[in-house]
C-alpha cells in the first residue's frame, strides 16, 4: 500500500480510505461471502463458455445480488438526511434534589452517548445547507437502559397537538403532483392557519436558519418533560444544551453557493473536528418548574410552541457531555441510529405536552416500520442489559438464552423492578373527555419578544428579506394572509416592511445556457 499516499491539503474526511488502509496493511485480505466462504474470483459471473448463459448454481453472484437488492432500508419520513457521533456526557452539578435518574447520580459521573444531527423536511439527498429545522438528539447508554433525549436546535416548534404534526410536514414535503420541493403554498398556507406557529416561523427566517456547523448551533429538548426525585417528589423540566463552540450561522447566499458546491456541508465538517481531535462540547442545562407553578403559569406550560421565560425559570447547570468518536460504519451506526421519545429511565418521565403524548407513541412505531420488531437489539440502539419475555420475530440477536418467556413463572425470569416502581409517579387526573384547540391562545407575545428585544437590528433586516425571499413564492392571497395573520400580528412594522418588500419583486437571473 505504499503508493498510495495521502495529499496534504486533503482533509480527514476526503482521507478516509488511505487511512484506513495502513491500518490495517497486515491483514488477511482474502474475500469471502457473508458465511465466511472463501471467493474464488470476485470479477466474473460463472457462465457456459466465454458468451454462454450464466448459471444459477453460481451461488456467490446469487448471494451478492440478494444482498444488493435489500441494503437500503425505509426511509426516514423526516430527519432523513444526517450526521452522528459519539462520546459521553459528564454530570458537573448536583440536581438530585429534582430528580432520582442515575445518569444525574453523582459528579463526575460519565455516561456514554451517541448523538445525531439532522434535517427535518428533506430526504437523504437534502443539502444540508437549506433553510430548516436541525434534528439534535442524543441517545444515553445509562445502566438503567437507553434514555433517548429527542430534540430539535429550536425551543419551539410550529405545531403543538401531534393531531396536526402529519399535515404540518405533508406541507413541507413534496407536492404529491408536481414532485416539486418546496410548495410555499402549502407551506405559508399552513402556517398562516395555524397561528400557534407564528414564533418558530419567525424563527426560521432568522440567521439561525441555517447553522454554519452542527458543532455551532445549541439544541433543546423542546417538549415538557418530569422529574422524579429520591423522595417521590415531582417537577416538571425543560432541556437545554448550549454550544460551547459559539453559534455561528450561514447567510442566504453562502449556503446557496454550498448547496451547489458542497451539499454535505455539514456532514464533512463534523467529521473532519472530530478526526482531527477538535472534539465539540454542550453545557447541558435544565429548567425546573413545579406543579404548582404550572397550575399559576399565564401560559400553557405544556405547549410547545412556547418558551419558559428565563427570567421566571432559571437555567440549572447539570453538566456537559463531549463528542469524541467518528462512525466506523454510516448504515451501521447512523443509518440504523433509533431514537424513542418513549425510552425513559426511572427518574425522568413525560407530562402532559400534547406533542410528546403523540411522540411517545408514534417514534417507536415508526423505528419498528423501519427496522422490524428487533430494532432495539441492534448495536448501536441495544441497553447494556435486556432482560424481558419478548421473544422471535426478524433479526432476534438476543433470543436470552434458555430463560423463561411468560410471567408470571417459576423460573427465576426477569421480576419487577422495585427502584422503577417506587420513581413512578402518580399524577391525580379529574376531567372528561374532550378534542380542545390548544393553538387558540396567545401566540404572539412570544415571538414579539424575540422581534423586538432579542434580534437586533442587522439580524431583523436579514430576516425580512430572508422571509420575503420564500413569500415571493406563494400566491398573493396566502402572502398576504400570512403576513396578516403571522408576521404583522407579532409587530405592524414587521408586517409593513413586508408588504413593501413585495411591491418590489426580486430580479432573478432566469437564463440557462444551452
Amino acid at each position: 500500500m505504499s503508493h498510495l499516499v495521502a495529499f496534504s491539503a486533503r482533509d480527514p474526511a476526503s482521507n478516509q480510505l488511505l487511512d484506513w488502509s495502513k491500518k490495517h496493511e497486515d491483514e488477511n485480505r482474502s474475500m469471502t461471502t457473508d458465511a465466511g466462504n472463501p471467493i474464488a474470483m470476485k470479477t466474473a459471473s460463472e457462465t457456459v463458455g466465454f458468451h454462454g448463459p450464466t448459471l444459477l448454481q453460481d451461488w456467490v453472484l446469487v448471494n451478492e445480488l440478494s444482498h444488493f437488492s435489500r441494503e437500503r432500508i425505509p426511509e426516514r419520513v423526516v430527519h432523513a438526511k444526517g450526521a452522528a457521533a459519539f462520546g459521553y456526557f459528564e454530570v458537573t452539578h448536583d440536581i438530585t434534589q429534582y430528580t432520582a435518574a442515575k445518569v444525574f447520580s453523582e459528579i463526575g459521573k460519565r455516561t456514554p452517548i451517541a448523538v445525531r444531527y439532522s434535517q427535518v423536511a428533506g430526504e437523504k439527498g437534502y443539502a444540508d445547507t437549506y433553510r430548516d429545522l436541525r434534528g439534535f438528539a442524543i441517545k444515553f447508554y445509562t445502566e438503567d437502559g437507553i434514555w433517548d433525549l429527542v430534540g430539535n436546535n429550536s425551543p419551539i416548534f410550529f405545531v403543538n397537538d401531534a393531531a396536526n404534526f402529519p399535515s404540518f410536514i405533508h406541507a413541507l414535503k413534496r407536492n404529491p403532483v408536481t414532485n416539486i420541493r418546496p410548495d410555499y403554498d402549502a407551506f405559508f398556507d399552513f402556517v398562516s392557519l395555524r397561528t400557534e406557529s407564528a414564533h418558530q416561523t419567525i424563527q426560521l427566517f432568522t440567521d439561525r436558519g441555517i447553522p454554519a456547523s452542527y458543532r455551532r448551533m445549541h439544541g433543546y429538548g423542546a417538549n415538557t418533560f418530569s422529574f422524579i426525585n429520591s423522595d417521590g417528589k415531582f417537577f416538571y423540566c425543560k432541556f437545554h444544551y448550549l454550544t460551547n463552540q459559539g453559534i455561528a450561522n450561514l447567510t442566504q447566499s453562502v449556503a446557496d453557493k454550498l448547496a451547489g458546491e458542497q451539499p454535505d456541508f455539514l456532514v464533512r465538517d463534523l467529521y473532519n473536528a472530530i478526526a482531527g481531535g477538535d472534539y465539540p462540547s454542550w453545557s447541558f442545562y435544565v429548567q425546573i418548574m413545579t406543579p404548582e407553578q404550572a397550575a399559576k403559569n399565564p401560559y400553557d406550560p405544556f405547549d410547545n410552541s412556547k418558551v419558559w421565560l428565563h427570567g421566571d425559570y432559571p437555567l440549572i447547570p447539570v453538566g456537559r457531555f463531549v463528542l469524541n468518536k467518528n462512525p466506523s460504519n454510516y448504515f451501521a451506526e447512523v443509518e440504523q441510529l433509533a431514537f424513542d421519545v418513549s425510552h425513559l429511565i426511572p427518574g425522568i418521565d413525560i407530562s402532559p405536552d400534547r406533542m410528546l403524548q403523540g411522540r411517545v407513541y408514534n417514534y417507536g412505531d415508526t423505528q419498528r416500520y423501519r427496522l422490524g420488531i428487533n430494532g432495539n437489539q441492534l448495536p448501536v440502539n441495544s441497553p447494556f442489559r435486556m432482560a424481558n419475555y419478548e421473544r422471535d420475530g426478524k433479526t432476534t440477536l438476543n433470543s436470552q438464552g434458555g430463560a423463561p418467556n411468560y410471567f408470571p413463572n417459576s423460573f427465576r425470569g426477569p421480576e419487577n423492578d422495585k427502584r422503577a416502581q417506587a420513581l413512578y409517579p402518580t399524577i391525580p387526573l379529574v376531567g372528561s373527555t374532550q378534542r380542545t384547540d390548544n393553538g387558540l391562545t396567545d401566540n404572539y407575545t412570544q415571538g414579539r419578544l424575540l422581534w423586538q428585544k432579542v434580534l437586533k437590528d442587522d439580524e431583523r433586516e436579514r430576516t425580512i428579506q430572508n422571509a420575503l425571499a420564500w413569500l415571493r413564492q406563494t400566491n398573493s392571497v396566502i402572502a398576504e394572509r400570512t403576513i396578516t395573520n403571522i408576521f404583522e400580528k407579532t409587530d405592524q412594522e414587521l408586517g409593513r416592511r413586508l408588504r413593501e418588500g413585495l411591491k418590489t419583486p426580486q430580479i432573478l437571473d432566469t437564463h440557462v445556457a444551452l
